[in-house]
């Protein structure tokens, strides 16, 4: 079911395999009719991910590349809509050879093709891997998943035993007593085997880890081990389940049935992800979704930037549009984060406002880049009617990038993916990276109006990250830590990597924390 946790278990066992010496690579299969992730409602499906290739992919490819510390591209996405248009397109271009175009063969050869296609990439940089983990989303039963676990079923026959291995992650809710129910568990496995899968591993998700006697009852209802019944319970801190994992015998279980050559776990990265805090800080994130996971990757890049400093992140999510000027005399930092449309405006650029001139530590991302413009021009040069093309009337600080203008389509057209940014001597940006050129993740269709810079940076503001003509950070001199990108340096930030901005901005706020 939706939300259950398979991305995290996925690249929990990833992330456990390659402790050991294994390369791995991953697959997220989206069953949805969309081509990509970029169209859909965040408030409803979590964070759009944008991959270096400029991908808008599920926020579980976000999680691979956190826990795997690998890049990964759009080909490692696969979804109903991509397999539907090649299939079409082949069809169109007479490759079929007038054959009739079926759900089986055509769509599962093509989902069995992409698959291979996708472990066998080494374009991001990752070389050839020993490992592809490949997450079927959606719920066994769906009528829309039916082609993908056919394909699956397929590959499991063509290929040779041993070679792959069925990972089933159920829900065991609790009843008012408090007691987990295997009814579920065992209907979803008996779904599975009317579909000609047989899962060697469950793994079961609850609040509370599963009790020995529970296991024993599922490897006799559903035939396997009772070793290869992993309980994954509710933790803290999603960085915590490959330990967790550890902790059941899940690797030994893999080593098994995959007859991988035993390895002694390198414990660095548990380590890094364990690091104890030694202070706090309070951050707020003034946002205009209601929904957390909408900021995934910014909420998992503080907590990287914290843990390389020992700084536990405290996170206060302010309605743009509701909160309390008072609430943010409380923080220790602001952030305001990227968006689309005009709704909360203002209470962004307020906050904005206050963190400019009560020297609150600022880190803008996107829009949050934008409206820091918009602010400066409105309250610092006196431009009043400032605001953003996207915005609607009035003087356009913010324009549409120049390829952007008659664009009929809105997916996949935005400026994408990795872009390079040159970065200004004696500056905070160039002082935070520690390099003069740098690449960061973009996705976004406006940009500073080249007829406005002139008179920003003689007001004091400092567009001190560019790309040719493009400002991609600015920056006040004199203001405790005052920062905004035009890209999303949260993409790009790991536990054993974090992101150089967010860094930096945690370590201000903790230098605010410590003066307060």
């Amino acid at each position: 079911m939706s939300g259950l946790g398979k991305g995290i278990t996925a690249a929990s066992i990833g992330r456990i395999l390659k402790n050991r010496g294994y390369s791995v690579t991953a697959v997220k299969i989206d069953p949805y009719l969309n081509i990509d992730a970029g169209t859909m409602n965040p408030g409803q499906h979590g964070e759009v991910f944008i991959l270096s290739d400029g991908g808008e992919v599920d926020l579980d490819l976000g999680n691979y590349e956190r826990f795997l510390d690998i890049d990964l591209t759009s080909d490692h996405n696969i979804t109903t809509g991509k397999i539907y248009r090649s299939v079409i397109e082949k069809e169109r271009r007479g490759e079929f050879l007038g054959e009739t175009v079926q759900i089986i063969p055509h769509i599962t050869e093509e989902i069995k093709s992409r698959i291979r296609a996708a472990a066998h990439d080494a374009t991001a940089g990752n070389g050839q891997a020993d490992i592809c983990l490949v997450e079927v989303g959606g719920t066994v039963g769906d009528i829309e998943s039916m082609p993908f676990l056919e394909a699956v079923r397929q590959m499991r026959g063509e290929l040779p035993d041993k070679d792959t291995l069925l990972i089933h992650v159920t829900l065991f809710p609790e009843d008012s007593m408090g007691d987990l129910k295997t009814k579920p568990t065992q209907h979803s496995v008996k779904a599975l085997r009317e579909l000609g899968l047989h899962a060697e591993i469950i793994v079961g998700r609850g609040e509370r880890p599963i009790a020995s006697q529970i296991k024993r009852k599922i490897s006799a209802f559903c035939d396997l081990a009772q070793q290869a019944v992993i309980s994954a319970a509710t933790v803290p801190d999603i960085y915590q389940v490959p330990m967790e994992m550890e902790k059941e015998g899940i690797a030994e279980v893999l080593f098994q049935y995959l007859r991988l050559d035993p390895k002694s776990a390198d414990a660095s990265w548990y380590s890094i992800v364990s690091r104890e805090y030694t202070s706090r800080v309070h951050v707020g994130i003034v946002s205009k979704y209601g929904v957390e996971d909408v900021y995934m990757s910014i909420k998992e890049a503080l907590k990287h930037a914290g843990r390389a400093l020992s700084t536990e992140v405290t996170i206060t999510w302010l309605d743009a549009e509701r909160y309390e000027e008072s609430q943010l005399a409380e923080l220790d930092g602001i952030l305001i984060p990227g968006g689309f449309g005009p709704r909360g405006l203002d209470g962004k650029i307020g906050a904005l406002r206050y963190a400019r001139s009560r020297r609150i530590p600022l880190l803008g991302l996107c829009l949050g880049f934008q409206l820091a413009v918009v602010e400066f021009s409105r309250n610092v040069l006196g431009w009043e009617d400032a605001t953003s093309a996207e915005m609607g009337q009035g003087r356009h600080v913010i324009t549409l990038l120049p390829d952007q203008e008659g664009i009929p389509d809105l997916g996949g057209t935005m400026r994408l993916g990795n872009y390079p940014v040159n970065l200004k001597k004696d500056t905070l940006a160039m002082q935070i990276y520690g390099q003069k050129e740098i690449v960061e993740r973009h996705r976004h269709r406006y940009e500073v109006n080249p007829a406005c810079i002139p008179d920003l940076e003689k007001g004091g503001l400092v567009f001190s990250g560019v790309w040719k003509d493009r400002m991609e950070i600015c920056e006040i001199p004199g203001h405790p830590f005052f920062l905004a990108t035009q890209f999303h340096p949260e993409f790009r930030s790991r536990p054993t990597k974090p992101s150089p901005p967010f860094v930096g901005f945690v370590e201000a706020c903790r230098a605010r924390r410590s003066r307060r």
